[in-house]
């Protein structure tokens, strides 16, 4: 990791949502770093010692699943918060991992001085606990697919969901990190996506995904 002082004081959670005479106290207390492509930013049972604001790149929220492999709960991009899971009352451990899926830039805070922001700035409140209450609502909801939906529908979701978050355009993922979006293995997720194309639902060129028929994965989803 490479830390400079490059931060527009705007594009992340915290600024967005702090009062203008806080900023001053946030450019003096953030760290901005940079993470290259597959590096580890926190890992699942570290300490917290900060929460993580991303300014640039993208990033994958993961959990162990199963003996050896692993289960990608969220997506993290320009603007996201990621670290917050370990803000518990009692032991300060973050709950899962992250790691960088391209080159990243993020902003870091000490703990102390986010605990302090929350204090200062009831927006800021406010707006994680709606975030708290929207990504817990999407874990159910992924829980349940998990149990309930078959496999071809969880990676047409996974892939509509992926397109979203990319603004309709093409996206890169790897076919294993579709897979441990999708609660799946590679190889299911490669002949799927070659049923998908056949179908002229989507096409793929290396990792890049674009959706030709959203409404056609729809039904296959089940949305």
């Amino acid at each position: 990791m490479k830390k400079n002082s490059k931060c527009d004081l705007q594009t992340c959670f915290l600024c967005r949502e702090s009062i203008s005479e806080w900023k001053p106290a946030i450019a003096e207390h953030r760290q901005h770093i940079q993470i290259k492509k597959n590096a580890l930013i926190f890992n699942e049972g570290d300490p917290v010692t900060g929460i993580y604001f991303l300014y640039s790149g993208k990033v994958k929220v993961h959990k162990p699943w199963g003996t050896d492999k692993e289960l990608i709960l969220r997506f993290a991009q320009k603007g996201d918060i990621i670290g917050h899971r370990g803000l518990t009352s009692t032991q300060k451990i973050y709950t899962v991992s992250a790691t960088a899926l391209e080159d990243t830039e993020v902003c870091f805070v000490p703990l102390s001085f986010f605990e302090a922001s929350l204090k200062v700035n009831p927006a800021l409140s406010v707006k994680l606990m709606e975030f708290f209450a929207d990504e817990l609502q999407k874990v159910e909801q992924k829980m349940n697919s998990l149990v309930h939906q078959e496999v071809k529908g969880r990676i047409a979701a996974a892939i509509l969901e992926l397109s979203q978050l990319s603004q309709l355009q093409p996206f890169a993922i790897s076919r294993q990190d579709l897979a441990s979006y999708a609660g799946t293995t590679y190889e299911t997720v490669y002949r799927n996506l070659q049923e998908f194309i056949q179908e002229k639902l989507i096409t793929v060129d290396g990792k890049i995904i674009q959706v030709l028929q959203e409404k056609k994965l729809k039904k296959i989803a089940l949305i």
